[in-house]
């Protein structure tokens, strides 16, 4: 099998997409065991200025949606930023992951040169497609996902490098 733009992009996402919700599903089954509110854990952050841990998975799951819509030429699904729990973390990861399922391997297969523009804050980005999954969206996808991980690690979730990596 020869390296293509989708097996490089949407199979990863969905891989790293279902060890985040398996993640989470461990901070679930943490805070149940230990008697916690959920919400301490959804919404810590490591450092004041960082995003919450609701916010990381939100961002992860936005960027591997963005970057397969973008590079098959599609448009992506908008999702509302109101996930408090780890359920409805965990619903939202689903969302994404069903969307990643609609997208034809032939529309992203051959988009290395495509032109992908996109607005991140007040800056207008762009790049040419292969660039853009290598150097943009799969490194955010992946941060934000270690955030996440870190998050939970930090705050004693049982959490270990084989559940990341899956």
């Amino acid at each position: 099998m020869s390296l293509s733009m989708y097996s490089s992009s949407v199979p990863v996402f969905q891989h790293y997409l279902k060890n985040l919700a398996n993640i989470l599903q461990k901070g679930s089954d943490y805070v149940a065991e230990k008697k916690l509110d959920e919400k301490v854990l959804t919404s810590a952050r490591l450092f004041p200025d960082m995003f919450p841990l609701s916010r990381q998975v939100q961002i992860a799951c936005d960027m591997a949606k963005g970057c397969g819509a973008r590079l098959a030429g599609v448009e992506a699904p908008k999702f509302e930023d109101t996930e408090t729990t780890f359920e409805e973390l965990r619903a939202r990861i689903d969302k994404t992951s069903r969307f990643l399922d609609t997208l034809d391997a032939a529309a992203i297969d051959g988009s290395e040169q495509k032109q992908i523009k996109l607005k991140a804050g007040p800056r207008e980005l762009e790049f040419a497609g292969d660039f853009y999954l290598r150097n943009w969206a799969l490194p955010n996808v992946f941060f934000h996902i270690t955030t996440t991980y870190n998050i939970l690690r930090h705050n004693g979730v049982p959490v270990g490098k084989s559940d990341f990596l899956g």
